[in-house]
């Protein structure tokens, strides 16, 4: 795919996404999505990318959707009449994928689907879709001044992005909710204060410290132990009970101890740094291709 809303450039093992139309403060569009779907799930399975930062060109983050289109703003189709029973036994039917899914949440989707760390570095204002895709994001840092806004009230819709699922999850149903429904753009500061944001740091400084926050994820680490451990995190953690947890472990031990765990215990014993050679595009557990299989 020829990108043409965003930039996607890999640098030491980082790749650096970034939402690029400024001239429209990097407002959404269902392009847009598309491509950020696509670039998650190209980058999932890159070897060359270990970690990803994402940010936005010029002063702004995301405004939120676009606004200025022609119809349904948010690119569905009116003529459909969807029902519950057709988001769960049509979800990919290309009606329902086009039409009726919510174009953010297929990106959000992508992310939590990734095996490599997520840094969001929100460099300016980020409401609406601008804040939610931020929400499957591992580690969020902004920008002082940046402000982030869940200002769906305003318009008379819901929070979207599966955001439902990830801002409790993250700060708290009374947190979340307070945010949801006040629907008034918040600062950096709050962010931090509510567990939103790890920290706000001076905006030339921003992505400097994203890149080096990504490099102490990745460096001398297995890749493959890493995007292991970002899913057991996300999916155990939304079990019903540990034994969800025990069985997955159990699989993701037996299979890293023959490996990147073997060679890991070498290097302690020898004191001298590891050489992981698994490959995330080649050595995954079995069982990781069924978690990614739509539910």
């Amino acid at each position: 795919m020829n990108y043409t809303t965003i930039d996607y450039s890999v640098s030491d093992r980082v790749l650096t996404l970034t939402l690029n139309r400024p001239e429209r403060l990097n407002a959404f569009t269902v392009t847009m999505a598309d491509e950020l779907e696509h670039a998650f799930r190209r980058a999932s399975h890159d070897d060359d990318v270990g970690a990803i930062v994402v940010t936005g060109a010029g002063r702004a983050f995301c405004a939120g959707m676009d606004l200025v289109s022609s119809g349904n703003v948010f690119g569905l189709d009116e003529t459909q009449a969807p029902t519950l029973a057709d988001m769960h036994e049509r979800l990919d039917d290309p009606v329902i994928l086009r039409g009726v899914r919510d174009t953010g949440g297929r990106v959000a989707l992508a992310i939590y689907d990734c095996m490599k760390p997520v840094i969001g570095a929100i460099n300016g204002a980020a409401v609406g879709i601008g804040a939610t895709m931020t929400l499957p994001m591992d580690v969020r840092l902004a920008a002082e001044g940046a402000k982030i806004g869940f200002v769906f009230g305003r318009l008379g819709i819901v929070p979207e992005a599966c955001s439902s699922w990830f801002l409790p999850r993250l700060v708290g149903i009374s947190q979340a909710l307070e945010w949801i429904y006040t629907a008034e753009p918040f600062d950096a500061a709050e962010a931090v204060r509510g567990g939103l944001v790890k920290a706000a740091v001076p905006p030339a400084q921003l992505l400097d410290e994203a890149r080096k926050l990504a490099h102490r994820f990745i460096d001398h680490r297995s890749p493959v132990a890493v995007g292991l451990a970002r899913q057991l995190v996300y999916r155990n953690g939304a079990q019903a009970h540990p034994i969800e947890a025990h069985r997955v472990d159990s699989l993701a031990m037996w299979h890293l101890s023959q490996k990147d765990g073997a060679e890991g215990v070498r290097a302690f014993r020898e004191k001298r740094a590891p050489q992981f050679t698994s490959k995330v595009s080649s050595d995954l557990p079995g069982f990781v291709a069924e978690w990614l299989k739509a539910p």
